[in-house]
Parts: structure tokens; C-alpha cells; sequence
């Protein structure tokens, strides 16, 4: 879906939601954290395929895959976590929206910084990072929310 439809989706002219990083954010906490790394690496390297993107997305997706936990510690304020029995959807609305941002503006920053690379164009990496940012947030918790499965 990222590479054959949102990649072409230009909202804006220039704006493309990377819903894909929703990946992130629902993959169970209790599973090995060493399969998670490598399957998020994964996702991101074929999406650097298709896109033909030098890798960018795949270092973008393992670094928040590999700073996920930490930061849903952050926004949970616990320094222990019911591993067996977490669920994203056990959080209230405003910390799914702030865990879902945190990540996705690292996300976004890693990627539009790799793809500039160039201090002159810091106001475009900024300015792109935040619209991207806004939009893919909003389709992720649509997303999550509309078709996680009801108890």
C-alpha cells in the first residue's frame, strides 16, 4: 500500500503520509525485541527498493523500532510494564496520539534529514517533517482505531 499508492499520493504537492511506520507502533511488546529489529529493518529496506531511496527508510524504521520501548515508557510514566497483557489500545486517546507522534516525528526528521543532507536545507526538512508528520499521525490513528478488533 506505501509503495503503489501513498508514494504517489503528493497532498499538497509534496506531502506523502508513510503509514507504514504503523508497523511500529502495533507489533506486540512482549515478542523478541532482536526479531522486531530485524523485521522492521526488513520492511524498510523493501520500501527503499521500490522507492529507490539508498536505504533511508530502513535506518529510519530501526531506529524507532529500536527506541520504541523507551519512549512508551516516557509517555506511560511506569518504570514497569505488563508485558503479557499490553495492548496499544489500553492507553487513552491522548497517549496513543502522543506515542504515535513521538515516533513519527523522529521518524519523519531521520528520513527528510538522510534525504536533504545538507544544513542549507534545514527550514525544508522542518517544514516537510512537521506536514508529513501531521498527516501520517492522523491516517496511523484512524487506522488503529477503526480497524483494531473489538472485545
Amino acid at each position: 500500500m506505501q509503495v503503489f499508492i501513498l508514494n504517489h499520493l503528493n497532498i499538497f504537492g509534496y506531502i506523502n503520509p508513510m503509514v507504514y511506520i504503523a508497523w511500529v507502533f502495533l507489533y506486540p511488546v512482549r515478542k523478541t525485541k532482536g526479531l522486531f529489529l530485524v523485521l522492521s529493518f526488513l520492511l524498510g529496506i523493501s520500501i527503499d527498493f521500490f522507492s529507490d531511496s539508498g536505504g533511508v527508510n530502513a535506518f529510519a524504521i530501526t531506529f524507532i523500532a529500536y527506541f520504541r520501548f523507551p519512549i512508551l515508557m516516557a509517555v506511560l510514566r511506569k518504570s514497569d510494564l505488563d508485558y503479557t497483557q499490553f495492548k496499544l489500545k489500553m492507553l487513552s486517546v491522548n497517549r496513543i496520539i502522543l506515542f504515535i507522534s513521538i515516533l513519527t516525528i523522529i521518524h519523519h526528521f531521520i528520513v527528510f534529514s538522510l534525504e536533504y543532507f545538507s544544513f542549507g536545507e534545514f527550514l525544508n526538512i522542518i517544514t516537510n517533517t512537521v506536514l508529513t508528520s501531521i498527516f501520517t499521525v492522523l491516517i496511523s490513528f484512524l487506522g488503529i482505531t477503526l480497524f483494531a478488533k473489538k472485545k
